[in-house]
């Protein structure tokens, strides 16, 4: 066939906008697709943060009268690398302060069905014989519950092309009260077992499984996690009758973002060929943060979202421990009230041992990653990850929980695997305290073994994490809903 066309849905895409990482995932990828000869276009909506950095838009078509939601415009635009950005311009539904899904005082917009239902609705639109576009995608690609229903529409649309949803996370859902589903104009039908309904409500995310042709989730571990009663969030069970149609692609990184060798955010840059500048970077980052200048402590760091989920309440709990090892650790991120608190708790009882940074910070992010000696993600579930990757590239193994992308993406540190050359972190099993504990004293020990530890260094650094082998998994995938043979160009 020509070119593949492929419309990609999506409620995020950095660095216009970005809460997650479904938005890193938005940016990456289809450039990454357009490069092995994908025609990929990205519709989001139109956030007033996406407006303001475009720079010209054209408009290509006028929704005056679509039933059940406010006027709207699609707008298009090119963006740089090359990848087309369509925006559907709906000042009643998207020019607001706050954020894609929360208002300015983080609770949920009382309207995201109808703002979210509306990305699915005009990218239904594109996606069959009616649209009002010259360019008619082969396939319709969605990411996580925002896009889901697309496939609901899809699915009573004429001409239709096949719908392929991606699960990011299956935790988060976009479950609401049935009324939407005539507010939205969605078949009555579709609110069935078969369809829309979970648990006496109208489900975006299981619209999204249950109408695509094929389901993708962003790592193979967590492709069957999912279908387990522990992680499947209720949706298991319908995920396990569609597990032929279920692949786990792990995700990419931007490596040119993300290259020690060359990152902006870094006070000294360095590569497996010289890493002077590593230990230079973890000496300017205890100036800036007030902890000892010891080169010889190990210095642990987290950079992530305070949640439950990633599993931080773990290292608070076993901080007091660690700290007389000694290490010192750093974290940096923004989340549960509680975990912010236990945090700064102990910046203030242990001063230049323990440094707790709230908020978020894109260049003191990449800083620490370089300068940290060892990164901790204990979380109890990550459908991918991205810090393990980052981590990574910048020679400072990961310790992680073995769980979804983190268990795809990191090899345990042993001797075999140290010999064998596959060795990129530490894991353990078992989400505990003092599993947590055990796996950070083994990581200190090699650490103390210099020529050890710089091959395990530069095992994490040499590892190929570019979008490029994913890109060419979801080319497959594209292929096979079409029915063609798959791993082509």
């Amino acid at each position: 066939m020509s070119e593949l066309k492929v419309l990609f849905v999506t409620s995020e895409i950095a660095p216009l906008i970005k809460t997650g990482g479904l938005a890193d995932v938005s940016g990456a990828l289809p450039a990454a697709l357009r490069d092995i000869g994908v025609d990929v276009r990205v519709i989001v909506p139109g956030y007033p943060q996406i407006m303001a950095q475009m720079e010209s838009w054209d408009e290509l078509a006028d929704f005056q009268d679509l039933p059940g939601f406010p006027p709207c415009r699609l707008l298009g635009a090119f963006r740089e690398g090359g990848v087309p950005l369509m925006a559907i311009d709906c000042p009643a539904l998207y020019q607001r302060d706050g954020g894609p899904y929360l208002d300015e005082s983080g609770h949920d917009w009382p309207d995201n069905p109808l703002r979210f239902g509306l990305l699915s609705r005009i990218a239904a639109i594109l996606g069959c014989s009616g649209t009002p576009l010259s360019w008619h995608p082969d396939v319709v690609h969605g990411n996580d519950w925002q896009a889901g229903l697309t496939g609901a529409y899809l699915s009573v649309a004429q001409g239709a092309a096949p719908y392929i949803f991606t699960i990011h996370n299956l935790a988060f859902q976009g479950n609401f009260e049935p009324e939407y589903v005539a507010r939205l104009h969605l078949p009555e039908h579709c609110y069935s077992i078969d369809g829309l309904e979970f648990y006496g409500r109208m489900s975006f995310l299981k619209a999204g499984i249950y109408y695509a042709r094929r389901i993708t989730t962003v790592s193979p571990n967590y492709a069957r996690e999912i279908q387990t009663d522990e992680l499947g969030f209720g949706m298991q069970g319908l995920l396990q009758v569609r597990t032929e149609d279920v692949t786990g692609i792990l995700n990419g990184i931007d490596t040119d973002e993300w290259n020690p060798a060359s990152d902006r955010y870094l006070p000294f840059r360095f590569s497996t060929r010289n890493m002077t500048g590593k230990a230079k970077n973890k000496r300017a980052l205890q100036e800036l943060l007030g902890l000892q200048a010891d080169e010889g402590i190990p210095l642990l760091a987290a950079v992530s979202r305070m949640t439950f989920q990633k599993g931080l309440d773990l290292l608070i709990e076993i901080a007091p421990r660690l700290l007389e090892v000694p290490v010192q650790i750093v974290m940096l991120g923004t989340g549960e009230r509680q975990i912010q608190e236990q945090a700064l708790s102990l910046a203030a009882r242990y001063p230049g041992k323990f440094a707790a940074i709230i908020g978020f910070d894109e260049g003191l992010s990449h800083h620490i990653e370089a300068a940290a000696d060892m990164f901790v993600m204990p979380s109890r579930f990550e459908p991918c990850g991205l810090n393990q990757f980052y981590s990574q590239r910048y020679g400072t193994p990961p310790i992680v929980h073995s769980t979804g992308g983190l268990a795809d993406s990191v090899v345990d540190c042993t001797l075999q695997t140290l010999k064998d050359g596959t060795a990129s972190g530490f894991v353990f099993s078992g989400m505990t305290a003092d599993n947590l504990h055990a796996s950070v004293i083994r990581a200190v020990g090699l650490y103390r073994k210099p020529v050890q530890w710089k091959r395990l260094r530069k095992l994490c650094m040499i590892k190929d994490f570019s979008w490029e082998t994913s890109a060419r998994a979801y080319l497959g995938v594209y292929l096979e809903a079409l029915g063609l043979e798959s791993g082509g160009d």
